[in-house]
């Protein structure tokens, strides 16, 4: 180590000794020049991991700001930050464009001279929330721009140093016309989903009421067809009664009557016709009782609600759909008579035959058909309630979408076959009756959709 005169402080030992002491000292001098060595060693390998650590942090800070000045120049909404007093300390690149100034004409000036006098947010309103601690949420500003007055959007925050103390405030602007224009296609966006979604609808409803008509003309074509063919019937016997009759009124005497009663076969008419105007009356009686289904269960009164016997609403669900689309289905309906609800029997029949129908489609093409349709009453605990189960044997609900069967527009049949919207409308009808509609699968095989309604009387 050099030191003043020239001279090594180390290189000659300060006394010189002679005899046992001068070796003595030449050691001592010795292990001191290398302690100071070794110091030295130390002192220089910290100053270099120091200045490692330094250069890190250096690169690391650079890195930082420049990250932050890429956020910062990046950014389309006007940023300003101010100090405690109001005063610009930092803006970006979108704010220099708006006030048609660089930053350093920018920094340094009071807030205020950047707000338009016509703004409905002042400087001062800003200072006093900074004050508060208070956050800037959606305040419409007018900035003062070298175009002229600009309003924006304002959202801002107090700015606190490390200390968590209040420095400043910084605020973030958007021009209210890009917020309008966004809110305008927004608001397209939600009309044109609207739209689809009512179309969505419509379809769903129009296939519900394709399956309700092709249901009520497969039932009226049975008792139509039974009053059909008996009015032939009656028509041909009151020609050969008419006939007999002309030649009673013609003056025939006792054996040409007799001959004529035997060819026209009248004693055979008599005896046929009352049973063929009971078939008629039975016949005409079941369509008036379809029809009167067909009303009761398509009225829309919503705010009606009533006692209904779920079991009429069940077999006449069965009748409209299974039987008419799956003449070989095997059915078993074990629902008591007398299992009364609380509801509108139209919107419960709509739910019935939509679950007969999902359970009709989960059956085609399965080897084993068979549709099991259940209902009990439930007298536990909390308000009664009755149940009706629905179960097919078709392949039943895959686990992982158990849970979204009752989804909108979540559908598992193949593209035009189903708009997703069925199962969603019943869920929805039935959660307006107070009730429950789940979904699950049989041990033994199957979907099993469940019904469970408010209960009438016992």
């Amino acid at each position: 180590m050099p030191v003043s005169g020239g001279k090594d402080f180390l290189a000659e030992p300060p006394l010189a000794l002679t005899g046992a002491g001068a070796d003595f000292g030449a050691v001592d001098a010795e292990e001191a020049w290398i302690a100071v060595i070794r110091k030295m060693d130390e002192a220089y390998a910290e100053l270099v991991r120091q200045q490692v650590e330094l250069e890190a942090k250096n690169a690391a800070l650079e890195e930082a700001q420049g990250f932050i000045a890429g956020l910062l120049g990046s950014m389309t909404d006007v940023l300003v930050a101010c100090d405690l007093s109001g005063r610009v300390e930092q803006v970006n690149l979108a704010a220099e464009r708006a006030f048609g100034q660089l930053a350093e004409g920018l920094v340094g000036r009071p807030l205020a001279d950047l707000i338009d006098a016509s703004s409905p947010t002042t400087a001062a309103d800003v200072l006093a929330t900074m004050g508060m601690r208070q956050r800037i949420a959606d305040r419409e500003f007018t900035l003062a721009t070298t175009d002229g007055p600009l309003p924006v959007a304002v959202n801002g925050a107090v700015r606190f140093d490390p200390r968590g103390r209040a420095v400043g405030i910084v605020l973030v602007g958007r021009p209210i016309g890009e917020l309008r224009a966004a809110y305008h296609e927004l608001a397209q966006a939600h009309e044109h989903l609207k739209r689809t979604q009512q179309q969505l609808v419509h379809s769903e409803k129009m296939a519900s009421l394709g399956r309700l008509v092709a249901g009520v003309a497969h039932e009226l074509n049975n008792p139509i067809s039974f009053v059909y063919g008996n009015a032939h019937a009656l028509k041909r016997y009151a020609e050969r009664l008419i006939a007999y009759l002309d030649q009673v009124h013609g003056g025939a005497n006792g054996p040409a009557l007799a001959k004529a009663r035997g060819d026209l076969r009248i004693d055979r008419a008599l005896s046929d016709i009352p049973a063929t105007l009971s078939g008629m009356l039975e016949g005409a009686e079941r369509v008036r009782d379809i029809v009167a289904d067909l009303r009761r269960f398509s009225s829309d009164r919503r705010e009606a609600r009533e006692v209904f016997d779920l079991a009429g609403v069940v077999r006449s669900a069965v009748d409209w759909v299974a039987k008419s689309q799956m003449p070989d289905l095997a059915i078993l309906v074990d629902v008591p008579e007398g299992l009364e609800a609380v509801g509108h029997p139209g919107h419960i029949h709509q739910v019935m035959m939509n679950l007969v129908q999902n359970a009709v489609d989960a059956l085609e093409g399965r080897p084993e058909r068979r549709l099991e349709i259940t209902g009990a009453r439930l007298d536990g605990p909390g308000a009664p309630r009755v149940v009706v189960r629905v179960r097919d044997s078709g392949p039943g609900i895959p686990e992982d979408i158990l849970g979204r069967v009752f989804d909108p527009f979540f559908t598992t049949k193949p593209v035009g076959k189903g708009t997703g919207l069925g199962l969603s409308i019943c869920y929805r009808i039935v959660e307006e009756h107070e009730g429950r509609l789940e979904a699950t699968n049989h041990p033994d095989g199957g979907a099993v959709f469940s019904l469970i309604l408010p209960a009438g009387r016992p």
